[in-house]
């Protein structure tokens, strides 16, 4: 794992390229202490800083040529075939000097070009400079595991594993986009493409792009179709899920350093581990997280399944260190991000990291089968909105009668009033507003009349739809999972898992989410996925006499925090002082009279304004760390 950074230099923008690049790779050091490379020349400039996972000598350094020394490439990541994809081009002749993947890589792109990705089956994200053709070839793996930033004003290219390096260069332009604010407080993170800078822009998980003096174009080259139906009995079913998940795993423990996983006693962690054991002779080591709350605390079912398959485990409570810390682990975002469990994903990376270089990892598997609580919640809802009468909707009853129960102080009026708001919509609005995380009558409460002056007319509820509607079914489930891998997943978990992980120069593998595993999938009916009123059905009927039955079907806690007693108790200093600072970011888009309001109310236990008031102190860490 690794960082990378470059820029174009078609007009010459910078002056002193080695000194640039310097401070871009340095930015991005905690993703690879072990080595630093740059290359450059009158069109290009490349640098890798570089995290020795696999053929840990030099050979392996980067920036690399192509054997014939057309190509130069930085690559963050890793290629779990590689080994097979060598044995055939060194049939066809090709020599190797080392034993890493990615020299693999560049010799099947010199091979195969932008084909060459339909081949690789990883993780990564990669800049190629053709010196023949002066182009640049960008592009992320299938699914978004591994990030790549890009700025692009005029004719300016820069591009980064994190923002970080880019805000490094000169006259870098930082000025927001206002409909990405108001998307961060709904979703909780700034959704692909967008990030929180109008210039700087994400490329889309499965996608490549070129860049050349005249501009540049972007190209999807894969995305999951749920149009396919495995044919198969469920028995051939659970048995085929098994082996590809087996397979998975193995393949993910190619390592010529230490390696470990992450354990939460959960049904996704619980069997990657397990197939670790089975396919380790020696004891895996693994990591739990545990809180002084029985309510978040998942680290007695973790110990179960360590002592089942006999691991070397390792566990850590976050205590009152959290206010301390707090401030500098929200700051390797780059942009606000709001999923309060990147505290634990950081320290159980930090603890990990002490033991192990690589860590695997359980995502993957309330997107691929719906585990999450919400596909069932949003069942239900869906079920119900078949009896509303259609007049409701389109007099705007349900809606209006929302309103006036959205703040009442007796809770099964406050839920009555969220069901009634997302039955007011269609079935894709409905998911969106079940799951948005900042409420819409508090969103009113406290936005300035500008900032709303100034978003009127977008609705952050159009990418869910967007999505729903370009999945390449009519099953309303498929159609949310199609939503969630390609928002929720590559936005929110995998920025958090790699976030959290390189800042403890820790990589991190999710076998769940093998592309095959993930097309996979997409062929099986909705109810193998949600089964009696229970997610993941066909994943937990295929473990049956590997995992316990205790840890199948045990109730699904979630990685989760005590937000609402950390905001009351451990984190309330630092949240009022960074909340109601004078001048802050915040009173550029709300009411701060507005928010303190929220502030009093819900530490005096009367409301529960958890989830946006951290959502408004996140924002406000990342406006004094990177816009003052």
């Amino acid at each position: 794992m690794c960082g990378i950074a470059g820029f174009t230099q078609y007009r010459k923008d910078v002056a002193d390229v080695p000194g640039l690049l310097k401070k871009m790779g340095s930015a991005i050091r905690h993703r690879g202490p072990d080595a630093a490379g740059v290359f450059f020349d009158e069109q290009v400039a490349l640098c890798h800083q570089r995290l020795s996972i696999i053929d840990l000598s030099e050979s392996g350094a980067q920036p690399m040529r192509s054997p014939s020394g057309r190509y130069i490439t930085v690559y963050n990541g890793e290629i779990y075939n590689f080994q097979v994809l060598k044995m055939a081009l060194v049939e066809e002749g090709v020599n190797f000097k080392g034993s890493s993947d990615t020299e693999v890589l560049i010799a099947l792109y010199e091979k195969h070009g932008a084909d060459c990705l339909g081949l690789l089956n990883g993780m990564f994200s990669l800049a190629i400079w053709d010196t023949q053709e002066q182009e640049l070839f960008l592009a992320r793996d299938r699914l978004g595991k591994k990030p790549l930033y890009f700025y692009q004003k005029g004719k300016r290219f820069l591009f980064a594993s994190e923002i970080k390096s880019i805000l490094c260069a000169e006259d870098i332009d930082r000025s927001i986009r206002n409909d990405a604010v108001q998307d961060y407080f709904f979703y909780q993170y700034v959704p692909d493409p967008k990030t929180i800078f109008k210039c700087i822009h994400k490329l889309p998980p499965g996608h490549w792009m070129r860049v050349d003096r005249d501009g540049s174009r972007q190209h999807q080259y894969w995305d999951v179709s749920f149009s396919k139906s495995h044919t198969g009995t469920r028995k051939q079913v659970e048995n085929e899920l098994f082996e590809l998940l087996d397979d998975s795993v193995r393949s993910r423990m190619i390592s010529d350093v230490p390696l470990g996983a992450f354990l939460s006693g959960g049904v996704d962690s619980s069997a990657v581990v397990g197939l670790m054991a089975a396919n380790s002779t020696a004891p895996v080591t693994t990591c739990a997280i545990g809180f002084n709350s029985k309510k978040f605390d998942e680290v007695a079912y973790a110990a179960k399944v360590a002592d089942q398959f006999k691991t070397q485990h390792h566990e850590l409570t976050v205590q009152e260190n959290v206010e301390e810390n707090l401030v500098s682990i929200a700051s390797f975002f780059d942009e606000p991000f709001a999923d309060p469990s990147f505290v634990p994903t950081y320290y159980v990376s930090k603890l990990a990291r002490s033991m192990v270089t690589v860590a695997l990892a359980g995502d993957g598997g309330d997107e691929n089968f719906a585990g999450y609580s919400k596909y069932l919640n949003d069942q239900r809802e869906n079920s119900l909105r078949r009896w509303v009468p259609p007049g409701a909707l389109s007099s705007g009853v349900l809606s209006s009668l929302s309103c006036l129960l959205a703040d009442n102080p007796v809770s099964a009026l406050r839920r009555s009033s969220s069901l009634m708001n997302t039955l007011s919509g269609d079935p894709a609005r409905g998911f969106f507003l079940s799951n948005s995380f900042f409420r819409g009558h508090l969103w009113e409460r406290i936005v300035d009349g500008k900032f709303a002056a100034s978003v009127s007319g977008y609705d952050s509820a159009q990418l869910t739809r967007d999505y729903y509607e370009c999945a390449d079914t009519d099953d309303h489930l498929s159609r949310i999972l199609y939503t969630d891998i390609k928002s929720y997943l590559p936005g929110g978990i995998l920025v958090k898992v790699d976030r959290m992980s390189m800042a403890n120069s820790l990589e991190t593998r999710a076998p769940i989410l093998d592309y095959r595993v993930v097309e996979f999938a997409a062929t099986l009916p909705s109810s193998l996925k949600i089964h009696q009123g229970e997610g993941k059905r066909i994943l937990k009927t295929s473990l049956e006499g590997f995992l316990t039955n205790d840890t199948l079907y045990r109730k699904k806690m979630g990685f989760s925090v005590p937000l609402a007693s950390w905001l009351r108790k451990e984190i309330s200093g630092v949240a009022e002082r960074y909340l109601f600072a004078e001048g802050n970011g915040l009173s550029n888009f709300f009411s701060v009279a507005a928010i303190r309001e929220l502030w009093m109310e819900h530490k005096a236990g009367s409301r529960d304004y958890s989830q946006e008031l951290w959502s408004l102190l996140v924002f406000e860490i990342w406006w004094q760390q990177y816009m003052q």
